[in-house]
């Protein structure tokens, strides 16, 4: 019969793990919270100059909670899925509110937080409080369903109710800190999705995917389908001091909450551009200077975004206020700008006159 899981993946991680990482120096629940949500999605080499920079700036959950949205959204910029960072907020919100300043050592009270989901909610208290809590991310998954067989995609209920069980059933009830770390870091490090290094890993004597000599087969992939395409105008309104006009995007969906270039109907034409702004926002615009369009792609759709730069005569017609506002370039980069924008602004393309 062979050894249990979590003493062979704690040997391994003894060894092996990353035990450095930043979040690691003083785990209070704040810092793991933090760090948890930063790496859904993310990886963490991309993870850690962030989180670094955020932990400087909010350095505790009440100063967080405390901050202007623009300011947590400044520091999140680029790293994408936006709704993180509005929901770190609200969480830091309600801690403060709710729970006197400290976070709950509780599942089902972390899981009422915004953004905490089962996972991270037990990856929270397994890490800063050190109780028995079993996770379940992307990793994980991976490491689980090749080691079991398990088939399907995890996205699917009955998938996912049996990495579950899997997970619960090798959580040990000590070292669980260490345990939780060791299994993301072994999906993360050696487990990885196209090609893992099987000969390298502690599970490789009973991992069913490696008996069956075609590990990448677990877990399934999410079914195709094919991306929408969707098509805007991304004008860069500049009047003769050099200013450019933001506006704030709406709370909820894409980019939201973000600060970003205004977008015009793309059934305009680029002849119709100026015609466009002038009706939006009461300015005398001069005629366009196109930039080269590129695509940039979301979860669940493809932007195609073409750039247009237009001289303004009278910006004086969109005052400042909540949603709008004049600014520098080098002013605007200060602010959270979606990534492309942040390059629009950054590295604007050659324009060439209609």
């Amino acid at each position: 019969m062979s050894e249990a899981v979590a003493p062979r993946l704690l040997r391994w991680y003894d060894s092996h793990g990353r035990q450095g990482l930043p979040w690691h120096h003083d785990r209070s629940p704040y810092r793991v919270w933090i760090s948890e949500i930063m790496l859904q999605q993310t990886q963490v080499a991309t993870v850690i100059p962030y989180y670094e920079a955020f932990m400087s700036r909010f350095p505790t959950v009440q100063s967080l909670a405390e901050a202007p949205t623009d300011d947590v959204l400044s520091h999140w910029s680029g790293l994408g899925y936006y709704a993180r960072a509005r929901n770190l907020q609200k969480a830091a919100q309600r801690v403060m509110t709710e729970f006197g300043g400290e976070f709950p050592a509780d599942h089902a009270q972390l899981e009422t937080l915004p953004g905490v989901g089962r996972s991270t909610a037990a990856a929270i208290l397994a890490q800063a409080f050190q109780q028995r809590a079993t996770i379940l991310d992307g990793n994980v998954k991976r490491v689980l369903a090749r080691y079991h067989g398990v088939a399907g995609w995890p996205g699917q209920t009955a998938v996912l109710r049996r990495l579950w069980e899997h997970a619960e059933q090798h959580t040990p009830g000590q070292r669980v800190r260490d345990y939780t770390q060791a299994i993301m870091d072994l999906g993360a490090m050696v487990c990885t999705r196209s090609r893992p290094d099987c000969n390298h890993c502690p599970l490789v004597t009973d991992c069913i995917a490696y008996t069956e000599g075609q590990p990448t087969r677990y877990p399934a992939s999410k079914p195709k389908t094919a991306k929408p395409e969707k098509t805007t105008w991304m004008v860069i309104l500049e009047d003769h001091e050099g200013r450019i006009l933001l506006e704030r995007r709406p709370p909820s969906g894409i980019w939201g909450g973000l600060w970003s270039l205004p977008e015009i109907d793309p059934a305009h034409s680029a002849e119709e551009l100026p015609y466009a702004c002038e009706q939006r926002f009461s300015v005398n615009c001069h005629a366009p200077r196109l930039g080269s369009g590129f695509r940039h792609t979301f979860s669940h759709y493809h932007l195609h975004i073409q750039p247009a730069t237009l001289q303004v005569g009278n910006p004086t017609a969109v005052a400042d206020q909540p949603d709008y506002r004049w600014m520098h370039r080098d002013e605007a980069l200060s602010l959270g700008l979606p990534a492309p924008i942040r390059t629009l602004l950054v590295a604007p393309e050659q324009t060439a006159l209609l």
